[in-house]
């Protein structure tokens, strides 16, 4: 439970990132909100990378085999946020946050379980 929470905070210095692109891009370059938000969620997923490795997961492992299965977990949940955000805001006219919310939820459980079982499997768990 207490690496789920370590995960979830992580989850919130990321969606820092991730929404403070997608406002930004957005509001300020009147950018599509599905481009916007998957901008901002590759710059999510570095802040999101560097921490759980070092903090979350404390990793022992190499970065390069660790980056490439957490860029495969990853390119996976920017699929489906992109989907979600497309479905919602696009298909549906829901405002872009409220589908990012949305896309957000669906892709930190998505994201949590292929990480920790996967991606980080080999690594100490958090005490």
């Amino acid at each position: 439970m207490r690496q789920f929470v370590l995960f979830a905070l992580v989850g919130c210095a990321a969606a820092v990132g991730h929404y403070g692109v997608l406002i930004l891009l957005s509001e300020l370059l009147d950018s599509p909100p599905v481009l916007a938000s998957a901008v901002g969620f590759v710059v999510g997923g570095v802040i999101s990378y560097v921490l759980n490795y070092g903090h979350v997961f404390q990793s022992d492992q190499q970065h390069l085999p660790t980056a490439v299965r957490f860029v495969a977990v990853a390119t996976a949940g920017l699929a489906v946020n992109s989907a979600i955000m497309w479905l919602l805001a696009v298909g549906v006219g829901l405002h872009y946050l409220l589908a990012q919310v949305t896309a957000t939820g669906v892709v930190m459980v998505w994201s949590y379980a292929a990480n920790r079982f996967w991606t980080f499997s080999m690594s100490r768990p958090a005490r």
